[in-house]
């Protein structure tokens, strides 16, 4: 069974009508060298594909030789690269294809932002366009579903989340096994082999600790505290987990309230089926304690995964004071203000009094699950 992608669209416009090289990154699993074959057979153009895996293309991208590179794609219209942080110039050598061959498609995927990032982002500068695949968004799943069957698949993403191979299997001890692999095998593959982390149990650790904050402003320092880590460490961890596609941050809205809590985050999981495995805990979402912070996460999560997917200029943030007024989710798109509150059940009909009187002309609605599907 094949779910079209939102990115598909955006990234198959630009592959062919912009001359830049199109970059995908996401986590391992998220589909990303499902949808790179689904853009060569819609782009029709003859394609040179190059797995990394394969050494037979480590010489010639390591050490790029025109001559050779000459040879190597004459008789070509694109060429696709999976994986491509594993060829350590591939920055260098992408540069002289994109200055060399002028009507070469390139499209290049990778899995780490921080490993592939580093290697192309000064040699691409102005040559490069860039696309975060997330799992399956609720966009990309709901259109064949009516809202009864619509809101019961949301109840199983919110415990085993949205990965394609976790999604597709419809045996839920499958679904488990598969999201403690991805746990297991995949997760920290890149933190692990291609950052030096000293101690790799604080880091899973720390991942547990973020998984019961969830909605929960979190202090580094507290963090650093509980792991017996020093600040600069933790930080670093919670770096390499983003750059990762583990973990992503809100900081807090900026207003001109002296009273706004600004300088701490909140964290949110990429996926929670990814969370879930880390405290192993797949019980029913009726089940749970912790329905709200599940909750929470998805929704703001299938929000980012709207503004992202939609090529949408938008900031995601959340607001608190110090006496203790919130809002959920803050998303400024340009100029206009968009509040949600985010309820499992129980909707709230108005904002806290300190946010309408600085804000009261913008946007407000709480999302339930039995409202969701108006918002994406």
């Amino acid at each position: 069974m094949y779910i079209g992608r939102t990115t598909e669209k955006y990234l198959l416009e630009r592959l062919i009508n912009k001359n830049k090289i199109s970059v995908i990154y996401g986590a391992r699993q998220t589909g990303k060298t499902t949808i790179a074959k689904r853009i060569i057979e819609l782009s029709n153009l003859k394609t040179l594909s190059i797995n990394s895996d394969l050494y037979d293309y480590f010489e010639i991208f390591d050490k790029p030789n025109l001559t050779e590179l000459k040879g190597l794609l004459s008789g070509y219209e694109m060429l696709y690269i999976d994986e491509a942080q594993e060829f350590p110039n591939v920055g260098k050598t992408l540069k002289i294809i994109y200055d060399e061959f002028k009507d070469l498609k390139v499209l290049v995927t990778g899995s780490s932002s921080f490993s592939l990032s580093s290697a192309i982002s000064e040699p691409l500068t102005g040559r490069k366009t860039e696309y975060l695949l997330f799992p399956f968004s609720l966009q990309e799943i709901k259109s064949d579903k009516n809202i009864v069957e619509l809101k019961q698949t949301v109840k199983k993403m919110l415990i085993y989340g949205s990965y394609p191979d976790v999604f597709l299997e419809e045996n839920f001890s499958e679904k488990q096994e598969n999201l403690l692999e991805i746990t297991r095998s995949y997760l920290y593959k890149d933190l692990l082999t291609l950052a030096t982390i000293k101690y790799p149990h604080k880091l899973k650790q720390l991942v547990r600790l973020l998984a019961y904050q969830i909605g929960s402003v979190v202090s580094v320092n507290e963090l650093a505290k509980n792991m017996s880590l020093n600040f600069e460490t933790v930080e670093r961890y919670l770096d390499l987990l983003e750059k990762s596609f583990v973990i992503f941050r809100l900081s807090g809205f900026k207003s001109n309230m002296r009273k706004t809590i600004r300088k701490q985050d909140k964290f949110y999981f990429y996926d929670l089926g990814v969370r879930n495995a880390a405290i192993e805990n797949f019980k029913d979402i009726d089940q749970r304690n912790d329905k709200g912070q599940l909750w929470e996460n998805f929704v703001i999560l299938e929000m980012r995964k709207k503004i992202n997917n939609n090529r949408i200029l938008a900031s995601q943030y959340f607001w608190r004071t110090y006496d203790g007024a919130e809002i959920d989710l803050v998303e400024q798109k340009q100029d206009e203000i968009y509040a949600y509150e985010i309820k499992y059940n129980k909707i709230r009909k108005q904002p806290p009094l300190s946010w309408s009187k600085e804000f009261k002309d913008y946007f407000f609605n709480t999302i339930t699950i039995n409202n969701f599907y108006n918002f994406f």
